[in-house]
């Protein structure tokens, strides 16, 4: 509904005093921000925001905190660098919520990050029922990450993987010579494997499935390696005469199986490469001695309340919590006379049953009963994530500590906002501080104070245009979020588009969608809606984006990265077909959060292409054709151009052993990342290392004459990045930066229409007036004859789109329906939907 009711004033208790703070883009800002309060920190997108919130004021916080650690403990903790900043008074000890991605283990899962599998763990120990004769078991017994507990099959993944024959040869028509075996090396060490079988007296010219069970199976699966002379580039027959001649061989050959090659190769290889190309070869299933549970026969027999730990950690919170009460109440029917003769146990289920329901009631306000405790970590949003961590904070009762939010409302509904608000209120009501950095506007106006920084965002931010409760920004004429704050920004009336076409899914089988029959309309911008877990990303982001995918004839969705064999599979394959609409669908592009590198030498630049064409520039100026450069000498990834000290990284690591290591501009090229020979060539007074340093907006100006790099830079400048360096690494981009960028390098693609767009909340981490101009470009992608479908909690990119698919009403087992599909403005008066009262308000 309506946001909730305007705090009362308040008298700040103190307050932390920021003098001279320059990290990345602040302009030697001084600014007092009072304690005991929730204050917000505001601007467009890149306008230094982060930077003053975490990048100075958590940063000053942990180093404080670990000068009092001993050098030695010092060493085990991530450490953040001294960040620039002339004074800070007043700092409490802080902790940091920031927004990240799910951890990249199978492992790690909401029952860990939350505690609550502890407790779960302590419960079955103490409290269980066991069968008859079974000795007590600790608490380690019902955890798979132990030795006491993980399956002996599995070793607690409940997966196990296999090489096959089917997936080590795809296709058996083909000949042993024609690369058969494809789970074996390309290059030499495959035409190394296949002539010491030449040798061994196998036939490498017939068909695979024309060869004997026998050989099939020795050639895929034997453990042998015998070692046996090659005669590279000879015939078969050759080779039987060489050997029986005792001729010189080519060199000494050891044979290595297919399976063993790849499971060798998984286990050991250094290379993600590597590792990657060799997983496609394996099989993955549930561990046939636990059936996926994860743990030891004896730790499965005790049960509480007729589950198993592992069935009862598949439970939706909401549904744990319920099965919880009744121990809690002491209501619950067990067995009267065990009870009677172990009162301790008694005791002991209370206890921990009320933990674990006060624990969870904090996650249900939270809007998170839809999760699972096994859920793994990788398969959640970076707002889920957030909230779990918040949700334990709430539960600690810690006093007088500065918690620093990074957009906490990212990938929440607005009906989920207010739980957010209402958590938010507890931690500040325990007497702690809330410095939040955030765009949405129901947090915004629950803010006790206000820092609004900009005005623009890169060099043309990093100023503090004000400070104070949130009413006097009214008057601060440069703020760009005073206009969306105070209603002065309206959105613009519109007609929507008229469909030109549906594209009907039926039976959908997915998460918790069951049989669900789905129509989106072609030609126009849909938002889907619906509160955080009610099915609106199974639907597009994964059933959707896999059946579209499966009809254009695609190997897998684009940019979805290979499965791991050994992840935990959280949900079956996708069911359901779509029966209409395809055929006027040429392409998909899904454009989603995922980084666009995982080193600091992919960067905007490259990703783009437009470096392509810089390098070219330069390749051609007069300086380069004296000394004959080609374009590959202004790549820093390739000898010739870069610099030979630090390898093109621009920067050197300095170990400082019980310090946080420092990483120092490179002393051969001062940062620059080439050789002195490369950075001597000038193209209009400027170097290539010149160019990188640039920001989009520089670069436009720059380039204003270069119709080819006109293009590329006016689209990144027209979806909000024109603050971001051309060299900016990939590593420092947020999600919402990296979507941007790969929007962008769509946008300046030729426009050729039927394509089908899908984006997963690209309004993460935009300022409102960052979210006109992209509903601006996503329009013109539409006008251009393409589709657009957005999962979406933005209102006002809703309120922008031409029909709103919403789905709900609730979470989890209480959503997967559509509830209400139409334009916007029908959708605003749908009963039962959740989405309509906020829908209605941004209308």
């Amino acid at each position: 509904m309506p946001s909730p009711k305007k705090p009362l004033p308040f008298t700040p208790s103190g307050y932390v005093r920021v003098r001279g703070a320059r990290e990345h883009n602040l302009k030697n800002v001084d600014v007092d921000i009072p304690r005991d309060a929730l204050v917000v920190f505001t601007g467009v997108s890149g306008s230094g925001k982060s930077s003053l919130a975490f990048g100075t004021l958590y940063a000053e916080a942990q180093r404080r905190y670990l000068e009092s650690v001993s050098p030695y403990a010092r060493r085990l903790f991530h450490q953040m660098a001294v960040p620039e900043v002339d004074d800070i008074d007043g700092l409490p000890p802080a902790v940091a919520l920031q927004q990240q991605r799910g951890t990249p283990t199978t492992r790690s899962s909401v029952g860990s990050v939350t505690t609550l599998s502890n407790l779960m763990r302590m419960l079955y120990s103490r409290a269980g029922d066991y069968p008859e004769g079974q000795p007590l078991l600790y608490a380690e017994s019902f955890s798979p990450n132990t030795p006491e507990g993980a399956c002996p099959e599995c070793h607690g993944l409940g997966r196990v993987v296999e090489a096959t024959e089917r997936s080590m040869v795809p296709d058996d028509s083909l000949t042993i010579r024609e690369r058969a075996v494809a789970a074996w090396p390309t290059a030499w060490h495959g035409q190394n494997l296949r002539e010491i079988l030449m040798t061994l007296g196998y036939d490498v010219d017939k068909p695979w499935r024309d060869l004997p069970k026998k050989d099939r199976d020795w050639i895929l699966y034997t453990d042998e390696q015998p070692s046996v002379p090659v005669y590279s580039g000879f015939s078969a027959d050759e080779v039987q005469d060489a050997l029986k001649r005792k001729a010189v061989p080519s060199y000494q050959g050891t044979f290595t199986s297919a399976r063993k090659y790849v499971l060798q190769t998984f286990a050991t290889t250094q290379s993600p490469l590597m590792k990657k190309r060799v997983a496609r070869y394996l099989v993955g299933s549930d561990c046939p001695l636990c059936e996926g549970r994860r743990l030891r026969r004896e730790s499965l027999s005790v049960t509480f309340a007729g589950h198993d730990i592992a069935s009862i950690s598949r439970l939706p919170l909401k549904q744990l919590a319920a099965l919880l009460k009744p121990y809690v109440e002491q209501t619950a029917k067990g067995n009267a006379k065990h009870d009677r003769a172990h009162p301790e146990q008694v005791i002991v289920r209370q206890r921990i049953a009320a933990d674990l329901a006060a624990r969870l009631s904090v996650l249900l306000d939270l809007g998170l009963g839809y999760l699972t405790l096994e859920r793994s970590t990788p398969t959640l949003s970076p707002g889920e994530l957030q909230r779990l961590r918040l949700a334990t904070q709430v539960r600690s009762n810690l006093f007088g500590v500065v918690y620093v939010l990074d957009e906490p409302s990212a990938g929440l509904h607005p009906a989920d906002t207010e739980a957010l608000l209402t958590a938010l209120a507890r931690l500040k009501a325990s007497g702690n501080s809330l410095f939040v950095v955030e765009h949405e506007l129901d947090v915004i106006r629950q803010a006790d104070w206000i820092v609004d920084v900009g005005p623009a965002a890169g060099e043309q931010g990093g100023m503090v245009l004000y400070s104070g409760p949130p009413d006097g920004l009214a008057k601060v004429e440069a703020s760009q979020t005073r206009r969306y704050l105070f209603d002065e920004a309206p959105p613009p009336a519109r007609t929507p588009r008229a469909p030109s076409g549906w594209l009907k899914l039926e039976g959908v089988t997915r998460n918790n969608l069951d049989r669900l029959d789905a129509a989106f309309p072609l030609g126009v911008l849909t938002s889907v809606t619906g509160v955080s877990g009610s099915g609106k990303s199974s639907l597009v982001s994964q059933a959707l984006v896999e059946l579209a995918a499966e009809s254009l004839g695609h190997a897998a969705a684009p940019e979805e990265e290979e499965a791991d064999a050994l992840a935990p599979t959280d949900t079956a394959p996708t069911g359901g077909r779509i029966v209409a609409g395809m055929d006027k669908v040429r392409r998909m592009v899904r454009v989603d959060q995922k980084p666009i590198g995982r080193t600091p030498r992919s960067n905007l630049a490259t990703y783009t292409g437009l470096f392509d064409h810089v390098r070219k520039l330069f390749a051609a100026s007069p300086d380069a054709r004296r000394r004959r450069f080609d374009a590959g000498h202004f790549s820093f990834n390739v000898a010739k151009g870069r610099c030979p000290t630090c390898e093109g990284e621009g920067q050197v690591m300095v170990e400082l052993l019980f310090l946080p290591s420092v990483y120092t501009p490179c002393p051969a090229c001062e940062g620059a990342r080439y050789n002195e020979r490369v950075l001597a060539v000038r193209y209009r007074e400027r170097n290539i290392a010149d160019v990188l340093r640039m920001t989009v907006d520089a670069a436009f100006d720059f380039f204003a004459d270069d119709e080819p790099l006109r293009r590329p830079l006016g689209v990144l400048r027209e979806v909000g990045l024109g603050y971001l360096r051309l060299g900016q690494a990939a590593t420092e981009l947020s999600g919402g930066e990296a979507q941007r960028i790969k929007l962008a390098t769509e946008l300046q693609r030729p426009q050729r229409g039927d394509t089908l767009y899908i984006l997963d909340e690209p309004s993460t981490g935009l300022h409102p007036s960052d979210i006109d101009r992209l509903v601006a470009q996503l329009d013109a992608l539409v006008d251009a004859g393409n589709t657009v479908i957005v999962v979406e909690h933005d209102m006002r990119i809703v309120a922008a789109s031409d029909w709103v698919v919403d789905i709900g009403p609730g979470a989890g087992d209480e959503g997967g329906r559509v509830v209400a599909s139409a334009p916007p403005a029908e959708v605003a008066r749908a009963k039962g939907s959740r989405t309509a009262p906020y829908l209605a308000k941004a209308l």
